[in-house]
C-alpha cells in the first residue's frame, strides 16, 4: 500500500500563490507516476498535472498551464504543486494520486489517492 498525505491548501486572494505538498509513504518503490487532480463543488474530478516518479517527465493540463508547476523531491518522497496567478475558478479540493503503472492524465489509472486539501481563491 501507498499512503499519500496532502498539505498546503488554504484561502488566498485572486492573483496569489500557494504550494501544495504530497508526501508518499509505504510501498513507494511501486510508484511509477504521481499526479494532481481537483474537484470543484458539483463538478467532476479534473486532471491537473503529473510527474514521473523519477521526476524526468512532467505534464500540466490545459486549464492551468503557464500558472501551475509540478515538481518532486526524491529524498523526501514528496511531490509539489506550485500554483501561481490563482483565479476564483481554481477553487476546489485538490487531490494527490499515485500510479503503479505510468504517469498519466487519465485519472482512472491512478491506484492510490490522498484525502484532499481545500484551496479557496477569493475574488
Amino acid at each position: 500500500q501507498v499512503r499519500l498525505v496532502e498539505s498546503g491548501g488554504g484561502l488566498v486572494q485572486a492573483g496569489g500563490s500557494l504550494r501544495l505538498s504530497c508526501a508518499a509513504s509505504g510501498r513507494t518503490f511501486s510508484i511509477d507516476g504521481m499526479g494532481w487532480a481537483r474537484q470543484a463543488p458539483g463538478k467532476e474530478r479534473e486532471f491537473v498535472a503529473y510527474i514521473t516518479w523519477s521526476g524526468a517527465s512532467t505534464y500540466v493540463g490545459d486549464s492551468v498551464r503557464g500558472r501551475f508547476t509540478i515538481s518532486r523531491d526524491n529524498a523526501k518522497n514528496t511531490v509539489y504543486l506550485q500554483m501561481n496567478s490563482l483565479k476564483p475558478e481554481d477553487t476546489a479540493v485538490y487531490y494527490c494520486a499515485a500510479s503503479s503503472t505510468l504517469a498519466t492524465s487519465v485519472l482512472d489509472e491512478y491506484d492510490y489517492w490522498g484525502q484532499g486539501t481545500q484551496v479557496t481563491v477569493s475574488s
